[in-house]
């Protein structure tokens, strides 16, 4: 580790910041910002209400960001956690979360980090399988790894942020104030050094540890920058934490609503309203969820967002009624971004709202699929056959032409190149070629239009196989979400009798009153009326869809296909007893 030889500039006080060495750690980019712009709001995160009702925060700036990630560091460092030193990081967002990561960056620990939501028995899995040497995590994190035993035959160390109880080890706050107030000199790291273990929620499967090189980390600072066009001093509604952490590296201060992050359909958007007020944000990054949350209580309330320069939506497909009605409460020329991308590729595709509203939704509701917009520069995007096995090498013979639906397979600076300690996943995961720059399998099927743009269809481990044909999630369900009493639907295949049978499981409209039976007469009509859906002769009413926390908007279709499976056999049993 090393500073710059150009040595610290001053701010104008006594203490100096440490010019930013290299910006293939994330990490230089705060650095920079502490330097050029010392006041400007990093961080702001909600804690709690002021007696009169008002939001209260917890702040700080780029220079207090910069140096309170510093002297963490050098406590951290003292104790054993260094370099390469896979650490879990179990802290939500706050204060501390940002100065974590940042000090973990400088340091060129790992930190591992893992979803809450997936669950106790997804969540021990994943811990042990990434053999961490250090656990960072509020107390209830800690009780939780004693209770389960996390991790136990390789955790050495461990930091308690907040109260520590009975199982010993270290606490934030003492390092904090045992920590050097010196510059911390930044690591260099190899470009292909692992920046950061990033676990999938896994809705689509088990979850796998992505594996992330400093040099991805940096090419999705810059691309997510140019992408979306950011700039120095935009603020940021920030309601999912992985996103947020890239706000102060982009010059952006990232605003921490009150909400509960791991569920933001729960989110109160009155809360999100206020956020926005208080800090003029002029982004907002939220899932499908929050989009349609946020955008009925602002169209009832009559209220528009109109510092906003833009909204992105990721994580799932967002409805178009949610984005015509979140519309309508932009400023003029202002779209929601709609960003197609995953944990292993980060951004892929982009589309707005205007586009979407005034030319694709169409073709969505007749059962086209999803556009998900033009490539974002410096990624390459093909289509090829759909294949269950590995492809064991890359050939452009592979890419199908425009109108062609097969898997969607991506190449670029911000594709990450394997999963943690998980060879015959990366081997399904990625192909070789002789670039050296595999390409990536993102798991979804869909087409390149005669545009330029690209649909997508589904996943591919969602598609149903039947004797009449293969059908895709998406472009099924799309056809029965037209009906105003469905709130959503999910395609699923259920065998009978060595069949694969194709059938749509419905979640109602709460508010409305239609009764089942006449609500599926009219569901088969519409059904009928499509080449792709007209098979589909089965409809199942399921009280609420199991779907992912991160977003609240990925189906876990292998949870329904499973409930319908029963349902069938109950009826069955009933109808011949």
């Amino acid at each position: 580790m090393s500073g710059d030889a150009d040595g610290p500039l001053s701010d104008g006080s006594d203490a100096a910041v440490e010019r930013s060495p290299d910006h293939v750690n994330v990490a230089a980019f705060l650095a920079d910002l502490a330097r050029s712009q010392p006041g400007a709001l990093a961080v702001a995160v909600s804690d709690g209400r002021n007696p009169d009702g008002t939001a209260r925060y917890a702040e700080l700036s780029a220079l207090e960001l910069h140096r309170r990630s510093d002297r963490i560091a050098h406590a951290l460092v003292g104790i054993g956690i260094g370099p390469g030193v896979r650490t879990v990081l179990m802290v939500e967002p706050s204060l501390d979360f940002f100065s974590l990561t940042f000090a973990m960056l400088k340091v060129g620990a790992i930190p591992v980090m893992v979803d809450p939501g997936m669950g106790i028995k997804n969540l021990g899995e994943c811990l042990g399988e990434a053999e961490p040497e250090a656990f960072i995590g509020i107390p209830k994190a800690h009780a939780a790894r004693i209770a389960f035993g996390w991790a136990k035959q390789t955790l050495r160390t461990n930091v308690t942020v907040g109260r520590r109880l009975f199982w010993g080890g270290h606490t934030l706050s003492k390092l904090e104030a045992q920590g050097s107030a010196d510059p911390f000199p930044i690591l260099q790291p190899d470009p292909e050094q692992t920046a950061a273990i990033l676990f999938t929620s896994g809705s689509t499967g088990v979850p796998k540890g992505v594996v992330t090189p400093f040099r991805v980390f940096a090419a999705q600072v810059k691309a997510l920058r140019d992408v979306y066009g950011i700039q120095p001093g935009e603020r940021d509604l920030a309601t999912f934490p992985l996103f947020a952490l890239f706000g102060p590296a982009l010059g952006m201060a990232s605003v921490v609503p009150d909400m509960d992050a791991s569920r933001p359909a729960q989110a109160d958007p009155q809360r999100l309203f206020e956020a926005f007020q208080d800090y003029t944000c002029t982004n907002l990054f939220a899932s499908p969820a929050l989009i349609d949350k946020l955008g009925r209580y602002c169209t009832d309330q009559g209220l528009e967002l109109t510092s906003l320069r833009r909204a992105i939506s990721a994580g799932a497909p967002a409805s178009s009624p949610a984005l015509e009605r979140f519309q309508g409460c932009l400023p003029e020329g202002v779209d929601v971004l709609t960003s197609y991308g995953a944990t292993e590729s980060l951004p892929v595709a982009m589309l707005g709202s205007r586009e979407i509203l005034s030319e694709t939704r169409q073709l969505t509701d007749r059962g086209g699929g999803v556009c998900v917009g033009r490539p974002s520069t410096g990624i390459h995007v093909r289509i090829v056959p759909i294949h269950d096995e590995p492809i064991e090498s890359w050939s452009e013979d592979l890419a199908l032409p425009p109108g062609e639906t097969g898997e969607i397979v991506v190449r670029g600076a911000v594709v990450t190149p394997s999963y943690y300690k998980r060879p015959q996943a990366t081997k399904l995961a990625k192909i070789p070629a002789e670039s050296g720059e595999a390409w990536h399998r993102m798991g979804d099927v869909g087409y390149f239009d005669e545009q330029g743009r690209l649909w997508m269809c589904g996943r591919k481990s969602h598609r149903v196989d039947a004797e009449t044909g293969t059908l895709y999630t998406v472009a099924c369900e799309a056809v029965f979400n037209m009906h105003p009493a469905v709130r959503r639907s999910a395609l699923v295949g259920v065998v009978r009798e060595g069949v694969t049978t194709p059938l749509i499981c419905v979640e109602r409209v709460k508010q409305t009153t239609i009764e089942n039976g006449r609500l599926t007469e009219e569901l088969l009509e519409i059904a009928r009326s499509h080449d792709h859906t007209r098979t589909i002769d089965t409809v199942l009413y399921h009280p609420s869809f199991p779907v992912d926390v991160r977003h609240n908007a990925k189906i876990f279709r292998e949870k329904l296909a499973e409930w319908a499976s029963k349902k069938l056999a109950s009826r069955q049993a009933s109808a011949h007893p």
